[in-house]
């Protein structure tokens, strides 16, 4: 039995496990869930992710890890992606963290009502300001470190560099500037040349 990656199409969320797979070549089994269609609210799901979150792995010995970065992080153990000393480790705990915290919880909705369910807009009208405003502050804290490296740590590409990327290079489709940001940008441009990779729509497709 196989590690299995339930994922969703289109998700920033489940583009960075997918990613770490493909480019560790990681043996696992990729399961898709339409989020839209209500999929992650049966029965049969709920049963085995009780909160319904998307991505979700089920370890070969049949333990449940949530979260992306956590599952990328577990997906990356071993490999080249996973940085070897303790001060690389923690640079990439704390981009991680940092994505999850001021990038993702804006990036995310800004996106989701004005790319993938633009009907619903106009509902979210009051708070999408706040997000484009919440989001390019992180943007721009992100800039700022990339300016004059190559990479999220010192230990080079990594699986920081993959869960930072995640909703970053998604994020003009919910309404932010990335052209303000040309260290954002040169940086994106070199992760997309890292062997492997392969675009959302590519990664997720079912």
């Amino acid at each position: 039995m196989s590690h299995r990656l339930y994922v969703t199409a289109g998700s920033g969320n489940s583009f960075k496990p997918a990613l770490v797979l493909r480019q560790t070549a990681s043996r696992c089994e990729v399961r898709h869930i339409d989020v839209l269609s209500g999929q992650s609210r049966t029965p049969e799901f709920l049963g085995i992710n009780p909160r319904g979150q998307l991505p979700y792995l089920v370890t070969e010995d049949g333990r449940g890890l949530g979260e992306s970065n956590a599952i990328a992080w577990f997906l990356s153990e071993g490999s080249v992606l996973m940085p070897t000393d303790a001060i690389t480790r923690a640079q990439a705990l704390q981009w991680m963290i940092f994505e999850q915290t001021s990038l993702e919880p804006n990036i995310s909705p800004a996106r989701f009502f004005t790319h993938i369910l633009p009907a619903q807009r106009e509902a979210h009208a009051m708070e999408i300001p706040r997000w484009l405003e919440a989001g390019h502050r992180g943007l721009q804290v992100l800039d700022g470190h990339l300016r004059g490296r190559a990479f999220i740590t010192d230990h080079g590409y990594s699986v920081a560099d993959i869960a930072v990327y995640g909703y970053t290079h998604l994020a003009g489709e919910g309404g932010f500037d990335l052209a303000r940001f040309p260290a954002i940008g040169q940086w994106m441009a070199r992760v997309r040349a890292t062997p492997g990779y392969a675009d959302v729509g590519e990664l997720l497709a079912a």
